[in-house]
């Protein structure tokens, strides 16, 4: 219980600031026709923030990405691949069998549960980025986004300040999109939080997919309308 109050004090003084509850930071729910199961895939790999822990998976960010996605006709379906309590090293283990979709855009939430944990940022990283390779070695036209964290203060500025700093730097060197900070607008205020503090209620979904929309939408736009079509994205892996 400790390190989920220190981790809520970590995230608001992250966050600076509320949100303005206006119809900027809400994600729209008309809905197009969805896409079909041959549609290449926007995979979400992440935590209980991602699986949206606490609520129906339709409240969960990836689902209202998913909506704006059909809602802008760009055909690509949305996987939610979030398990409650991943950790990076988890994600790694996951990520070749995942890979069996056909993989656009690989959006990475891992990190929350390795700051938790008190994990080395550095061996982090490395799962971080080996993820990627994996994904990229299947499909080499792939796009990666990364969706930043912080970690709980009581481990000390020598351990919060490179966790952060992986993010941003795994960013740069792998040219992926970032998303500094995933709960920018949600974090530390109780009215967007559930009971325990950490996970977003359904608003509070609403806001973290709006933080993820604003840098995934020219993503998206920009390899739709590049001379790769996705559906021409490498062949992935033949598994049985």
């Amino acid at each position: 219980m400790a390190r989920k109050i220190l981790w809520l004090a970590l995230i608001a003084a992250a966050c600076g600031g509320s949100p303005d509850g206006g119809s900027e930071a809400r994600v729209g729910s008309d809905r197009a026709a969805p896409p079909g199961a041959d549609a290449p895939v926007v995979l979400f790999l992440g935590t209980s923030l991602t699986a949206g822990y606490g609520l129906n998976v339709e409240l969960a960010y990836p689902a209202l990405i998913q909506h704006e996605i059909d809602a802008a006709g760009l055909g690509y379906r949305v996987v939610n691949a979030g398990v409650s309590g991943e950790t990076s090293a988890g994600g790694l283990r996951r990520i070749d069998w995942l890979l069996r979709e056909q993989v656009a855009v690989l959006v990475i939430e891992l990190g929350a549960n390795d700051g938790l944990r008190g994990l080395d940022p550095s061996e982090m990283k490395r799962n971080l980025a080996e993820i990627i390779a994996h994904t990229r070695a299947a499909y080499p036209e792939v796009r990666i986004v990364i969706a930043g964290m912080v970690a709980p203060p009581n481990f000390g500025r020598s351990y919060t300040t490179p966790f952060r700093s992986v993010f941003p730097d795994l960013a740069r060197e792998t040219d992926a999109a970032l998303i500094p900070f995933l709960l920018d607008g949600v974090g530390g205020i109780p009215a967007l939080n559930q009971a325990d503090g950490i996970h977003p209620t359904a608003e509070g979904q609403e806001i973290v997919a709006a933080n993820v929309w604003k840098v995934l939408q020219p993503v998206l736009v920009q390899l739709r309308t590049s001379s790769v079509e996705p559906a021409n994205l490498g062949s992935g892996h033949d598994r049985a």
